[in-house]
């Protein structure tokens, strides 16, 4: 057993050693001393002497660090809940086990790198050298496991690339609602719920009938792809995130437009809000390896971030990796689906589940040849899977960085991309050499004869021959203009619009907010990018002013309204009045509005109106509203009923009012509603007041019920590409995960004012904000 030596016992988050006095641990496998040093903002700066023992101590540290957190994401991930939380899981475990990896794991490993099972052999082995650790020192296990009356488990290295069900997904769910509003009104009155880039008309299948379609055909996958949520110490059904939702923003600056004449990278990836962040920054160091950045406490290697020579950052690239197959099915044996003109058997597999406090469960698990079975609906003999990219080798989202964080040179990176499979990704890219260029990534289908956009059968008419390369994606290396940014928009050069790699992309206005700010800067500064992450001018409320000049009322209230938002200048400051109305207005009132009147069959279905279709018809009304005049009543109606809620909300006097007292951040702990209001308060982060919207470049997409932020930038980070101890970042709301950590909340407010920290790279730096020092010794 490994054995902390030298007054380990007191380590965990207590933050009072001195700097000169290191905590010594025992930990097995290592085989050389490694040091760790802790900076004064929770990173931490891990020196080993080779890569074995450098990415065995990460694994330790997020042990250290995040054990709560990483073990639930294990558990979820791997169908595991039932055994410590109780028989209510074993749905979920079963949901969960169809999204498993179950394809050959020498395949699988090869797919990200020539090391990457050694990387994660060694990753899992330093996490359970923590836990070996805490079985000598029980009185450090991180309290959650009191209170929810279970220990953490040792990983296998397979658990790191089997899990898939935490990727984010592309786009299964839109092809269900899709459906639904076909049905209602038409499938081209779904362009008002989302519209489609390139113009693309999408046609109902041949043998598809979207009526047929159960409500809760999604029931199983929502199960798996969701995350666990308590109450009163049990699991409850939590709030199904919407992949739309999920963004980022990246650009890359070439050195003839900063004023150091070095390139700049820029990335703050949307993540949604809990306490502890979904990321953690880590400096891994050892010989031929020197990587800063963030990743995924749950994986090893760095997915964001620069390794001294190449910096890199992500957003995400929304490419169409799903489809919903529909079957029909033999009636006098539900396990067999007509396929080419016969019948073909499912697959069946039977596990056991462990259950806390009972006897194991065994659950089934149906396969067709295109994926898992997630609804049998016996009424019409029909069943539904899903084919997903996700259950191909190579899919575990995120971990293929451990290829692309060692690239040295545009060449590499490329390379390193080219088998990228999840998430679809846009990359940046910049080099010490000055080159800056964007490499987008992910696994392609090659569909055969139809679109992706809705379900089809799945009796061989609808088939993926196979997965596009990732050289036939579109690069950019070094461009006239100087600099790249991505924004989830639609950015697909006309030469490879043909290959259908997905039609329903995120709303262009944060890219063109980010494109207007650039492109007027030739000296551009660390401090320019960090101010343009936290910009909240919202182009859509731009547009829409400009609208409102046009019209006008004889109603007090109204002209109010209107006077308010004609003198506002556009950016969604907490403070900002008209914000809060515009903001009411434009997600609670307008959207919601033109759905009705633009297609009041599907108003039950479509909660509320793509914003890009919504204003175009505004300025252009003659598709979905029939003249200007019907225009300006919808414009004046609802911006009537937007006051008087706001009024409501916020009090009769429009001088008090401010955004932020609507809209919030909270950083709300998983467990956070299972434990006593003492316990919340320590474990729970906020409210916080929060600006922006879902349109501006410092995102904040919300809930209409309360206007609690729902995701958003969390991560920020600024490279200085070449002098890289002039970077910057920040991580909210914290580094640790230990609530008696003081490096759990206290980025919060620093990430709410929008201001970094220095992100120290050379040993030099780190030297000078080191807080606390560890040594790890061979156990």
């Amino acid at each position: 057993m490994a054995a902390g030596i030298a007054g380990a016992g007191v380590l965990a988050g207590s933050g009072a050693e001195a700097a000169s006095d290191p905590v010594k641990y025992r930990v097995r496998g290592l085989r050389e001393p490694v040091e760790l040093i802790e900076d004064r903002y929770g990173v931490p700066h891990i020196y080993a002497r080779n890569e074995d023992d450098v990415f065995l101590a990460q694994g330790f540290n997020a042990a250290r660090e995040r054990l709560f957190q990483i073990d639930l994401w294990r558990r979820r991930g791997l169908g595991k809940l039932a055994e410590v939380l109780g028989p209510d899981h074993v749905p979920q475990d079963r949901a969960t086990r169809l999204f498993l990896y179950r394809g050959d794991m020498d395949v699988e490993w090869a797919r990200y790198s020539e090391d990457a099972q050694r990387i994660a052999t060694r990753f899992t082995a330093g996490i359970n050298a923590y836990l070996d650790w805490l079985d000598e020192h029980p009185e450090q296990l991180p309290e959650e496991f009191g209170i929810l009356g279970y220990r953490p488990a040792r990983w296998a290295p397979e658990d790191v690339v089997r899990i898939r069900s935490h990727g984010l997904t592309r786009n299964l769910t839109s092809e269900v609602k899709r459906a639904q509003v076909a049905c209602a009104a038409g499938v081209d009155a779904d362009q008002v719920r989302q519209g489609l880039q390139p113009e693309h008309r999408t046609v109902v299948p041949e043998g598809f009938d979207p009526c047929a379609l159960p409500d809760d055909v999604l029931a199983v996958f929502d199960l798996a792809t969701q995350e666990v949520e308590f109450a009163e110490g049990r699991v409850r059904k939590a709030v199904v995130r919407d992949p739309a939702t999920e963004g980022s923003n990246n650009w890359v600056i070439s050195g003839a437009r900063t004023a150091t004449g070095r390139p700049i990278l820029a990335n703050d990836p949307h993540r949604a809000y809990s306490a502890p962040s979904l990321r953690y920054l880590a400096h891994l160091s050892a010989p031929g390896l020197d990587v800063i950045g963030a990743g995924e406490p749950a994986l090893p290697g760095i997915s964001i971030g620069h390794n001294g020579t190449v910096a890199f950052g992500l957003t995400i690239f929304p490419m169409d990796q799903e489809d919903l197959y529909v079957y029909e099915l033999d009636p006098a044996d539900r396990r067999r689906y007509r396929y080419q003109g016969g019948w073909e058997s499912m697959s069946v597999l039977r596990e056991e589940v462990e259950v806390r406090g009972e006897a194991a469960r065994t659950v089934e698990l149906a396969f067709t040849r295109h994926g898992p079975v997630i609804h049998v609906d016996e009424q019409r003999d029909l069943a539904y899977a899903v084919r997903t990219g996700w259950l191909e080798p190579g899919m575990s989202p995120y971990f293929g960085s451990v290829a692309y964080m060692r690239a040295r040179n545009f060449t590499e990176f490329t390379r390193a991309m080219r088998n990228w499979g999840a998430p679809t990704e846009n990359q940046v890219y910049a080099d010490v050499e000055g080159n800056i260029g964007w490499v987008p990534g992910g696994l392609a289908p090659e569909r055969v004869g139809y679109d992706g956009l809705l379900p089809v059968p799945g009796d061989g008419r609808y088939e993926w021959n196979g997965f596009r390369s990732g050289d036939d994606l579109p690069r950019s290396l070094n461009p006239e203009s100087g600099f790249i940014a991505t924004a989830n928009q639609f950015n697909l050069p006309p030469e490879h619009q043909g290959l259908g790699l997905g039609y329903e992309w995120t709303n262009p206005f944060r890219h063109q907010r980010i494109v207007e700010v650039l492109s007027r800067q030739h000296r551009h500064t660390i401090a320019d990018s960090q101010a343009l992450q936290n910009d909240q001018l919202s182009i859509p409320a731009r547009r829409l002013i400009a609208l409102l000049s046009e019209v006008d009322s004889g109603e007090s209230d109204l002209r109010r309204a209107l006077r308010l938002l004609r003198g506002w200048d556009a950016v969604e400051s907490p403070g900002s009045g008209p914000a809060a109305l515009f903001e009411v207005w434009l997600s609670k009132h307008l959207g919601p509005g033109f759905v009705r009147a633009a297609v009041p069959r599907a108003a039950e279905i479509i909660a509320d109106a793509d914003t890009l279709v919504l204003l175009g018809e505004l300025e252009n009304p003659g598709r979905w509203l029939p003249d200007a005049a019907a225009r300006d009543r919808l414009l004046l109606d609802t911006l009537r009923t937007a006051y008087a809620e706001v009024r409501e909300r916020l009090g009769r006097g429009e001088g008090s009012w401010q955004w932020g007292k609507l809209q919030h951040s909270f950083f709300q702990h998983p467990a956070s509603a299972a434990f006593g209001e003492a316990d919340r308060a320590r474990f729970d982060v906020g409210p916080l007041p929060r600006g922006g919207s879902a349109d501006t470049v410092n995102q904040s997409s919300y809930r209409t019920s309360d206007f609690r932020q729902l995701n958003g930038p969390s991560f920020r980070m600024v490279l200085d590409v070449g002098d890289w101890d002039s970077s910057v970042a920040v991580n909210t709301p914290g580094q640790s995960g230990d609530p008696a950590s003081p490096h759990y909340r206290d980025l919060a407010e620093r990430w709410r004012t929008g201001e970094y920290f220095p992100l120290a790279y050379s040993r030099q730096a780190v030297e000078l904000i080191a807080e606390r020092r560890m040594q790890l010794l061979p156990g």
